[in-house]
């Protein structure tokens, strides 16, 4: 077994049923498409789909971890916003994931300030519902995702009724209020 991983590439035997190494060559292809029409778009509406995405992110990794269910509400969240179609969705979010990872704690404030300045009111509390929409992908938000949710709304000068009136959507997903529902059900 060691033989194998320490024999130069061109000896080692390629299975029958995978593709020789240079097949990557048309998911490349694919790749650089997708990211040529991202480039297409107009740039404030490319930073703004970049802001978007990577806000959505910051409410996501919240609890240090981004789930797959997360991961799908905000694909969802830019195919309709966007229009993109689901490959040019996956990769803008896969970029917002590994920038807020990599860079969260330098980069949220900056990159949702920068967000407020190229959103209306309207773009804002639709970026805050999608960040609740992320956090309720488990069928809960956490104390830590409404807490990033809440310093989000600050950072984007949102209101604190405008705030109350999008949060008042998710308050049944709230964990906060399932553990009190709970704890008072009859027994």
């Amino acid at each position: 077994m060691f033989r194998r991983f320490l024999q130069p590439p061109s000896s080692v035997p390629q299975p029958a049923d995978e593709p020789p190494p240079d097949a990557t060559v048309g998911e490349t292809a694919t790749v650089r498409r997708i990211v040529a029409r991202l480039e297409a778009l107009p740039p404030e509406e490319a930073r703004y789909l970049a802001g978007f995405a990577y806000v959505m992110s910051r409410a996501a990794h919240a609890d240090l971890h981004i789930s797959d269910e997360e991961t799908r509400v905000m694909e969802q969240a830019v195919v309709d916003l966007a229009g993109l179609d689901e490959a040019q969705a996956i990769l803008v979010v896969e970029m917002a994931k590994i920038q807020a990872r990599v860079h969260g704690a330098t980069e949220d404030f900056l990159v949702t300030r920068e967000f407020a300045r190229l959103a209306t009111e309207q773009q804002k509390l639709a970026v805050l519902r999608c960040c609740f929409l992320v956090g309720a992908a488990d069928e809960s938000i956490s104390s830590e995702e409404a807490s990033v949710v809440n310093q989000i709304a600050r950072e984007l000068d949102v209101s604190r009724p405008a705030l109350n009136g999008v949060r008042a959507e998710f308050v049944e997903r709230m964990s906060a209020i399932q553990a009190l529902r709970r704890r008072s059900a009859p027994r």
